[in-house]
């Protein structure tokens, strides 16, 4: 059975990671990384994607505080999963992405990855882990 695809962000001030679902959407794949400047380059690259890709949810990661409360990190993700929102049409879920980066890291250093040979790819990496957990929590177990 074919589900609509799932896209996974995770948005910095420097880059945005980007995973997508599997077509069966259970697992989550590493996509690309897009540049976060130009914000309408960004925008413009992420919504491509959800067209090419027939995205039907877009799940963003949420820079929560330790304590579980936004800080200035949380509300700045919010303000571009609104913008993004608005110009796509796709649902916006947000997933905590506490240690999301700390959980890619260590999957690529199991992998056989240093942290200078993961650089280009921790961003997707990061995105993948806050992807997965989503789809963990949405995919009934058989």
């Amino acid at each position: 059975m074919i589900v609509p695809r799932v896209l996974g962000l995770d948005p910095g001030s420097v880059r945005i990671g980007v995973a997508i679902s599997d077509q069966l959407g259970m697992l989550a794949h590493p996509r690309e990384t897009i540049p976060a400047t130009p914000i309408a380059a960004a925008l413009a690259r992420i919504q491509e994607i959800i067209r090419t890709e027939e995205v039907a949810t877009v799940v963003i990661g949420l820079p929560l505080n330790l304590d579980g409360s936004d800080g200035p990190a949380a509300e700045n993700i919010r303000k571009f999963a609104s913008t993004l929102e608005a110009r796509c049409g796709c649902p916006i879920r947000f997933w905590d992405e506490r240690l999301s980066t700390v959980t890619a890291q260590q999957n690529l250093h199991a992998a056989g990855r240093n942290i200078r040979n993961s650089r280009a790819v921790i961003d997707q990496a990061a995105a993948q882990v806050i992807l997965q957990s989503y789809l963990d929590s949405i995919t009934p177990m058989f």
